[in-house]
């Protein structure tokens, strides 16, 4: 199962991310196009470890009962701070910072 959350002044915040069975890469074929709201493909790897240039759906893949959201998707990945087995620290083109564990 991966866990994935946003760091917030050094701190993980329990408000920003999720975690379950679905840990999904997401990038278009073209990111200009996509940026500028024009038609591309988009290819997906499942069971995937962050990395840059796309950007990491994490949760669950089936709608949840009692939840307020079934995943959680970072913008893309621009920067890998930390890469280990136990966890993959990572900066978004947004700026954010999120941890990743397995």
């Amino acid at each position: 199962m991966a866990w994935m959350y946003k760091e917030i002044d050094g701190e993980i915040s329990p408000h920003y991310g999720d975690c379950g069975p679905m840990s999904e890469a997401i990038w278009p074929d073209d990111w200009d196009k996509c940026y500028a709201s024009e038609k591309t493909d988009v290819n997906t790897e499942p069971n995937a470890r962050p990395r840059v240039g796309v950007v990491i759906r994490v949760g669950s893949p089936f709608a949840r009962s009692y939840s307020s959201q079934d995943w959680y998707q970072t913008s893309q990945i621009v920067e890998i701070l930390e890469d280990t087995p136990e966890q993959v620290r990572f900066k978004t083109k947004s700026g954010s910072i999120y941890v990743w564990k397995p």
